[in-house]
């Protein structure tokens, strides 16, 4: 799960980049969330009572796993850009991109609590199954485009 959330947030990174500016990168990010949550409550079978519940804390799941990956592609950024970076500044991006896998596993663990008191058993277990498929889906949609 860890490694699909990254994957997504990089994907939406990296397509967004690949779209027109700012208000194309916004619609297109704001359209493949849409669709991802569309899926999410198609494939798990979501009640509306549990979409008014789940979905709130999905997205925030999103943006505070977004917010880590950002934080990592921020400083790894600053570092490629600068002239002569430090081994202290190379230490300092590399510990960050690396940890960032392990912050998002840590905010997982405490959404998927969460979740678990919102979603049965099955539906926790199709929601990671829902979240493969759509990875699946947009990189074959990305090798498409290539």
């Amino acid at each position: 799960m860890k490694r699909i959330v990254s994957i997504l947030i990089l994907l939406a990174a990296m397509a967004s980049s690949m779209t027109a500016q700012n208000g194309n990168r916004t619609k297109f990010a704001t359209d493949m969330y849409q669709a991802k949550h569309e899926l999410i409550i198609q494939e798990c079978g979501l009640t509306m009572t549990q979409q008014k519940q789940f979905m709130p804390l999905y997205e925030q799941m999103e943006r505070e796993i977004y917010q880590v990956n950002r934080n990592a592609r921020v400083l790894a950024n600053e570092i490629e850009n600068k002239k002569n970076p430090s081994d202290r500044e190379y230490e300092a991006a590399a510990s960050a991109l690396s940890s960032t896998r392990m912050r998002e596993a840590e905010i997982e663990s405490k959404y998927f609590e969460k979740f678990s008191k919102i979603l049965s058993k099955k539906q926790l277990f199709l929601l990671k199954q829902t979240e493969v498929k759509f990875t699946r889906e947009m990189l074959g949609k990305k090798k498409k485009n290539k």
